[in-house]
């Protein structure tokens, strides 16, 4: 992947790569080196927190804006991304055309988003304020939407069954839904999913 993205990055004349690495240490200690205006961070190696990754990231010694590459189309991923100071969110599947403007606007200081990201995100904010549900509720609605159970979520998630079970709970008192049906239609009326 890493090659591939290489590759189309190289093939644009304003943009160079200066460093490609496997892991978050190897970036850091690229950062400090070659002092680049804009990080490319896949998820795969941001470890467990993108939030904590980020941060790492752009800590005042360094000042790299970054760019997160993901596969997936969390919304709730996107908010936390952008949250902890990312100014790109863009999917593996559209990086060819994504990429390279998501990289021009960080290095300006400009946030890009996938387009389709941007329009959950939207999703995910009426979610947050018009039904009042936390962050956490819409990720758990999501998995369980999906088809997920209460002991799979909660090991994704890193959260106990007894504590999706309650976060369950609140989804179905606050948003008036008693069947995992319903909430797949609330879901994808809402544009939590990827349809």
């Amino acid at each position: 992947m890493r090659h591939s993205l290489r590759m189309l990055l190289d093939g644009e004349e304003d943009l160079d790569v200066v460093a490609e690495a496997d892991d978050l240490i190897s970036v850091i200690r690229h950062l400090r080196r070659y002092r680049a205006p804009v990080v490319v961070l896949g998820l795969g190696i941001a470890g467990g927190s993108v939030g904590e990754a980020i941060g790492q990231l752009r800590a005042p010694a360094s000042g790299a804006q970054i760019v997160v590459l993901t596969m997936d189309e969390n919304p709730v991923l996107a908010q936390r991304a952008l949250a902890a100071g990312a100014l790109g969110f863009v999917v593996k599947d559209l990086a060819d055309t994504e990429l390279p403007k998501a990289i021009r606007h960080a290095a300006q200081g400009k946030q890009c988003v996938s387009p389709k990201i941007a329009a959950r995100l939207g999703a995910l904010d009426r979610a947050l304020v018009e039904d009042k549900l936390s962050a956490r509720e819409v990720e758990v609605l999501r998995l369980i939407a999906i088809g997920h159970t209460s002991i799979e979520i909660a090991r994704q998630l890193h959260l106990s069954s007894r504590t999706v079970e309650t976060h369950r709970a609140r989804i179905h008192r606050r948003l008036e839904l008693t069947t995992r049906a319903e909430m797949v239609r609330y879901a994808l009326g809402h544009g939590l999913l990827r349809i």
